[in-house]
Formats: C-alpha cells, structure tokens, sequence
C-alpha cells in the first residue's frame, strides 16, 4: 500500500517566502544599478503622462527628491522603503536632479 504525505502549510508558506524574498531582493539589487531605469519604472507613469508635473531639468535637489518620495506631498504619495530601498531611492533623486529638461536632451548639468 502506497502512502502519499499532503504537503505541509508551513513548509510551503516559508517556501513562498523565501522565494518572494530573494525575487524582491534581485529587484532591489537590479534598480540599485541606474536611477534611470528606476525613474522609467516608477516615477515616469505619472511624471512622464502629464499626471504628475514635469521634475527632470529643474535641477531639484536630491535630498528634496528624496524627502517628497519618502513623506509625499500634495498628491504624490509616499513611498516607503519597502518598495523603494534608500540606494535605489538616492540613484534616482540623483538621476532626476542631473537631468536636463524634457526635450533638452544633452543639455544637463556638467
């Protein structure tokens, strides 16, 4: 006679887990690489779609980036660090702080 074990809940749980954990840790490692890939992923759905106002060419501060990320303000909501690591956060402020403006391709701060 052949008998078969269910799967234990627990087991499978810790299993999702630690998967989940090494994708979102592969993804964080992956943004860290350039602010600008972070800004196309997630900033520019909504600054990019005349959503959110225009923030590349401003020459804003990338401490001021961060802390409206970070806290929000008005209706930019705040992004925790659960989905924007602080090295990901900085490569980004300091991306959109370098940038030039929209149809100023070339022309950023030297």
């Amino acid at each position: 006679m052949m008998t078969t074990t269910k799967p234990q809940p627990l087991r499978q749980l810790l299993l999702g887990c630690a998967l989940l954990l090494s994708a979102t840790a592969a993804v964080a490692e992956s943004n860290r690489a350039d602010g600008e890939q972070v800004y196309t992923r997630v900033c520019g759905h909504c600054h990019e779609a005349g959503v959110g106002p225009v923030i590349k060419g401003r020459n804003l501060p990338p401490s001021y980036i961060t802390a409206i990320v970070r806290h929000g303000f008005r209706a930019m909501p705040a992004f925790r660090s659960a989905f924007i690591d602080d090295a990901s956060l900085q490569a980004v402020a300091e991306y959109v702080g370098n940038s030039p403006a929209p149809g100023n391709k070339g022309k950023g701060k030297e």
